[in-house]
């Protein structure tokens, strides 16, 4: 089990120092923030971009992923953007050509830096925009992003959550399917796909290859609050043996932006319980 740590736990530090103490903790991989205040790909300069995979190279992290589902920086704010937008799925073409735009800046930095996957979200469904229409401005979008990260030998991993436009692993599947991109699948989320009481059996075994990136977080009596491991509900030895048993070998991620005020402590806590279970 190769196990990574996101920065967007460390929005308080910067993208260096996040770097530095994920790497402390004892960590064989990293997920990066293409966000404000770590890499916000409309602003982050060509030095840092090098300074940054010289710091990677030192410490030995490897990429797991870079995490492209958020945009706060495009509305020059310090808290969430409203459900991930604009997002691949925007009625407003010029809003969802930006979101495009700004995937494939991802792309070109995750190249850069090493990471396998690109990871992003479908967004949320609109008033008076019906879900079908969403879901066709959201197929040419992955298109596009598709062919622009086979071109540069990325991965693109769709994540799933409550509320959003693709919640759950059926419509992620019915997606996949309809698309069929080789290098298009799933950065699965296991702590969403607990709210939503799916069988993690029928979610691993019917992703199976197709899922590129894996994020963890428990959560205790299924409200969407991400918890260190071991402080939940989640079976997380019984996750890892399905996960096994459907030869999964990427990283598996671990999420906790909701400890931005103890990150260290988070990320310390979080690894001791996980390799208490291996």
């Amino acid at each position: 089990m190769r196990v990574s740590f996101s920065t967007n736990a460390f929005t308080q530090y910067s993208i260096f120092d996040a770097v530095e103490k994920i790497a402390a903790a004892g960590y064989e991989g990293i997920e990066l923030l293409a966000d404000i205040p770590h890499l916000y790909a409309d602003s982050v300069s060509v030095s840092d971009l090098q300074k940054l995979k010289e710091h990677l190279s030192r410490t030995g992290l490897r990429v797991a992923n870079l995490n492209a589902n958020t945009a706060v920086g495009y509305y020059g704010r310090s808290f969430w953007e409203p459900l991930f937008e604009p997002s691949l799925a925007h009625p407003e073409p010029l809003e969802r050509q930006w979101r495009i735009d700004y995937t494939r800046k991802c792309i070109d930095m995750a190249s850069f830096l090493g990471s396998p996957c690109v990871s992003v979200t479908s967004g949320r469904m609109v008033p008076g925009v019906l879900p079908e229409k969403s879901l066709d401005f959201l197929r040419q979008s992955l298109k596009e992003v598709a062919e622009y990260a086979h071109d540069h030998g990325i991965r693109i991993g769709i994540e799933y959550e409550p509320g959003l436009l693709v919640e759950c692993y059926e419509e992620l599947a019915s997606l996949l399917d309809g698309l069929d991109l080789p290098n298009l699948g799933a950065n699965l989320d296991l702590g969403h796909s607990h709210l939503l009481r799916e069988d993690p059996q029928k979610v691993i075994g019917g992703l199976g290859q197709r899922i590129f990136h894996i994020h963890i977080e428990d959560i205790k009596d299924r409200k969407h609050y991400h918890l260190i491991p071991g402080r939940g509900d989640l079976d997380f030895g019984s996750l890892f043996e399905t996960l096994g048993r459907h030869h999964y070998e990427g990283f598996i991620t671990v999420e906790l932006y909701t400890y931005p005020h103890q990150p260290e402590a988070a990320a310390k806590s979080a690894l001791s319980y996980l390799r208490s279970l291996v």
